[in-house]
């Protein structure tokens, strides 16, 4: 394995994950290090697994990327919850990202 890239280990530790069949599969960043093609091979999977009824919690900075699959979103800012609800609802009109900067950007600019 040492041989392998970042993006062939992250795709054989979700792999390793799967090999149980679990319920609840918790992900953190699982997109580092995929290519295009991995990440789309990501979101098909991680959509199928939540599709047949496994709860699949992901960890993800790419609010794009998550905005593509999720239900719900907590979205945690500073070590507090900033926003909860559903994909739809919070991410209406500009998007997550647009969202999580406004949500952590100061409104006094003199206090940045």
């Amino acid at each position: 394995m040492r041989g392998y890239s970042l993006g062939m280990r992250q795709r054989l530790g979700i792999a390793q994950a799967l090999l149980g069949e679990p319920r609840v599969l918790v992900l953190d960043e699982p997109a580092n290090g995929l290519d295009p093609q991995g990440i789309v091979w990501l979101r098909t999977l991680v959509r199928s697994l939540a599709d047949d009824g496994c709860a699949v919690l992901l960890s993800s900075h790419l609010l794009h990327e998550v905005e593509q699959v999720a239900d719900r979103i907590v979205m945690i800012g500073n070590g507090r919850v900033l926003a909860a609800g559903s994909t739809r609802e919070l991410a209406a009109g500009h998007g997550l990202e647009h969202l999580y900067f406004q949500l952590t950007t100061p409104t006094d600019r003199s206090a940045a």
